[in-house]
């Protein structure tokens, strides 16, 4: 019998593996998440990632609410199996819940967390107050 590709991965004690997602044309790094059994089935099954929410303990489909979804291009696992690298479209590109093409828009800069990246568009149109 073949092994269950899910059964590759090393899940974390809690049942769950990083999942890094990164624009497929740029290689720019949008967002890290986390992903259990389920919500990475469901993001092979529907073609759109899917992650689990840690803070909501809850499937939670990537642009339910603010329309931004990610398309699947690829999805890799490092040599050591405990992370998913998922190469991503990008749908209206925006990643981040600030209205950010990226969750990575801080740079340290002489010692200060500085937001080097423009909101694109207000948290507030997306998501409502």
């Amino acid at each position: 019998m073949t092994e269950n590709w899910l059964d590759r991965i090393k899940w974390t004690a809690d049942g769950l593996v990083p999942a890094i997602a990164q624009d497929a044309q740029s290689g720019r790094v949008l967002m890290m998440a986390w992903m259990n059994r389920e919500s990475l089935q469901r993001t092979v099954d529907c073609g759109e990632a899917v992650y689990w929410s840690r803070s909501r303990q809850q499937i939670w489909h990537k642009g339910e609410s603010s329309g931004h979804t990610q398309k699947i291009k690829h999805i890799r696992l490092d040599c050591d199996a405990d992370v998913l690298l998922l190469d991503i479209e990008q749908i209206g590109g925006i990643a981040c819940h600030t209205g950010r093409q990226s969750c990575f828009f801080e740079e340290l800069r002489d010692g200060q967390w500085v937001a080097v990246d423009p909101v694109i568009k207000d948290p507030r149109e997306i998501y409502g107050s």
